[in-house]
């Protein structure tokens, strides 16, 4: 019954949960959750080390005493509640402007937030709908005690690694089983022995059919960010500008790192993960530049956009006209914005000061006013974060990436840079050399002790103890600060400014005879379609299911196509039991459908009609990257795992039979 779809807190819908970036579902009443494995790979990583590789080699749990403790700062979020908040939100920012607008919105979200989570182990947050015009509360149930169950050898979860990713046909095991912990009062808590098992609200069964060409099937998950809904003029800049950057930067990223690793077995276990997530983010960038310039998509959106402002009520144009200045202002800080945020994110112990430095500054006001992300209900997640580094850190691969971006900025014009950059730094790539060779050498943030004493003052808003990195914190946070007021009073303005343009936009789809869905922002949203070939150009069709003939034929039993043995000698045998495909009479892998997917779709569960899983969202094709920005239904396929080659793998590869039998499918 589609009304069934509409309630987040009931089933199927109150089975899917967010884990990490991604998505995942529980498919036990005892909080065995099933994403993918590059959703998971953290976890995997956190837990691999020199004497036990359980990146290539995999893992599985001999019982639940064996289950491993993922990094401190991954979560499991459980949606229980999903309120419309638009008059609470906006009844304080009616009439004002800029800065003042933002602040009157954070403020109540803030507020809101607060009063949500009175209530321990919730996570609430604020989602903003349409630009502005709508908000909703929502409110989830924050697991932090989450354990790796099962994961499968790097070479089924990630075959093919950037080769095929985005890609079809594809032959990827890309899944992971982990396990959700709480306290023996049932509510969240932190790892602890003594936990047990998450008992979820509902759970999803298994289906023991496989789809078919023309099958139904829909999809649930928290997609990240779409942006269908930006003005013309964000297209051309996406297209033009935006993605070449990000393409060129994370490339130089990748490069560095790799080039270090290739000679250093440690770093590359270190940086496996951060290296895997560079790669996507790069590949899905030069995709999504392709995907636009294929469907001309600038030109589209302008052509739209124009038809829209002249069919507009004249009342919108001030606003309008307003917005579009305001985003002009805008990109004129994209290129050092983005390098100051990867020097936080793409770095350890740059970001662990960076971290500190801020949460003393906001800590030395009243909860309710300090930024979001520094508040005390943020206080345990960087505290993870800060215990996370050492198994992710080492000096010379942070060095090597700092290096690389300080010199893109170094090369912004004046008007782009901050003056605490060049003070820190200099301007020349020798200084450049000096500063960063005598901040780490003289720093003691690699050690865990370190960073987390300066935690506990950090909390307090106290004093921190003297450090290199501390010292360089210090100053890059009143840089933060300084843009941080900046880019504030735009939004502000382009918050109440963008539902002016919304509405112009619903307006101008009814004429159409169209409806207008939310850009995605990481809620819980549902897709629905069915199982579809694709094809992509002329004279090139593609079948929607792939099977284990396809894993033989690119097996070189070299990376990413080194099949494992176990693997390739089970294909041989031919034996798949009740997995098999009973018109293919072999055994699926992967297979296609026409849903709408993106950024944070990863491990979303793929359901037939009757809500039974069949399959787990990981990749889209190649020709739909460009999706989050333009939807193309002649190329967006996204690509799932056939639930029948995962009982397959548990049943006769490597082996896993109480899992199965937990999850309510036979062992054979």
């Amino acid at each position: 019954n589609p009304a069934e779809l509409a309630d987040v807190t009931a089933p199927p819908l109150s089975a899917v949960v967010r884990v990490g970036g991604g998505t995942g579902s529980f498919v036990s009443g005892d909080g065995l959750l099933l994403t993918n494995h590059h959703v998971a790979y953290g976890v995997i990583q956190y837990n691999a080390s020199k004497e036990h590789n359980i990146i290539d080699e995999g893992f599985i749990a001999q019982g639940r005493a064996d289950e491993r403790a993922a990094n401190p700062d991954y979560r499991v979020l459980v949606t229980v509640g999903f309120d419309k908040v638009t008059d609470d939100v906006l009844k304080d920012a009616r009439g004002k402007t800029g800065r003042a607008y933002y602040d009157a919105v954070e403020n109540a979200r803030k507020r809101i937030v607060a009063d949500c989570e009175a209530e321990s182990g919730v996570r609430c947050s604020v989602a903003n709908m349409y630009y502005g015009s709508d908000f909703y509360r929502i409110r989830q149930l924050e697991l932090t005690d989450i354990r790796l169950v099962y994961a499968p050898p790097r070479a089924i979860g990630n075959y093919g690694d950037e080769i095929d990713n985005f890609m079809w046909p594809r032959h990827t095991g890309d899944f992971t089983l982990l396990r959700a912990y709480v306290g023996k009062d049932g509510k969240p808590a932190p790892y602890s022995k003594d936990n047990v098992p998450y008992h979820p609200p509902a759970h999803l069964t298994m289906s023991l059919d496989g789809p078919k060409e023309g099958d139904y099937a829909m999809l649930a998950g928290y997609p990240g960010t779409t942006y269908r809904l930006r003005t013309a003029a964000e297209f051309a800049n996406q297209i033009d500008t935006v993605l070449p950057r990000r393409v060129a930067v994370f490339q130089q990223l990748i490069d560095t790192i790799e080039a270090i690793g290739k000679d250093n077995a440690d770093a590359r276990t270190r940086y496996a993960s951060q290296l895997q997530s560079l790669k996507n983010n790069r590949k899905r960038a030069a995709g999504e530049l392709e995907g636009l310039l294929r469907s001309d998509a600038k030109t589209q959106r302008a052509q739209d956009e124009q038809a829209m402002l002249a069919a507009t009520d004249r009342k919108y144009n001030a606003d309008i006209d307003a917005l579009f200045a305001s985003l002009a202002a805008g990109e004129q800080a994209g290129a050092s914005e983005f390098l100051v945020t990867l020097m936080s994110s793409q770095t350890q112990l740059l970001r662990s000061a960076m971290l500190l430095e801020r949460l003393r500054i906001e800590s030395t006001k009243p909860d309710a006013e300090r930024e979001s992300g520094y508040q005390q209900r943020d206080q345990a997640l960087i505290e993870g974060v800060l215990k996370q580094v050492q198994r992710r850190y080492d000096p010379t691969v942070e060095k090597a990436i700092l290096t690389a971006l300080l010199t893109r900025y170094q090369q912004l014009p004046d008007a782009q840079r901050d003056a605490h950059y060049d003070n820190l730094f200099g301007r020349t790539p020798g200084e450049l050399a000096r500063h960063l060779d005598e901040m780490y050498a003289q720093t003691r943030l690699g050690d865990e002790a370190q960073r987390l004493s300066r935690f506990e003052s950090a909390r307090k808003g106290g004093f921190i103890e003297g450090d290199a990195l501390v010292s360089v914190a210090s100053a890059l946070v009143m840089a933060q600060l300084n843009a941080e007021r900046e880019s504030k009073e735009r939004e502000g303005e382009q918050l109440r400014l963008r539902p002016s343009y919304m509405q112009a936009l619903f307006d101008w789809r009814a004429k159409q005879g169209r409806a207008v869905y939310p850009d995605a922002n990481s809620t819980l949203r549902i897709s629905y379609g069915k199982v579809e070939a694709l094809h992509p150009r002329d004279a090139v069709s593609y079948s929607p299911v792939t099977t284990v003939a396809g894993i033989v034929e690119k097996n070189t039993n070299t990376v990413p196509f080194d099949a494992p043995k176990p693997l390739l000698a089970a294909i041989a045998k031919g034996d798949f039991g009740s997995t098999a495909d009973p018109a293919l009479k072999t055994q699926t892998v992967n297979f296609l459908t026409n849903l709408d997917t993106t950024g944070g779709n990863s491990g979303s569960p793929v359901l037939n009609a009757k809500g039974e899983l069949i399959g787990l969202n990981f990749d889209s094709n190649w020709e739909s990257v460009s999706a989050s920005w333009w939807f193309d239904p002649r190329y967006k396929r996204a690509v799932h795992v056939d639930m029948r080659y995962l009982r397959w793998l548990l049943a006769k590869v490597y082996p896993a039979p109480a899992l199965l039998q937990e999850m309510g499918v036979p062992a054979q």
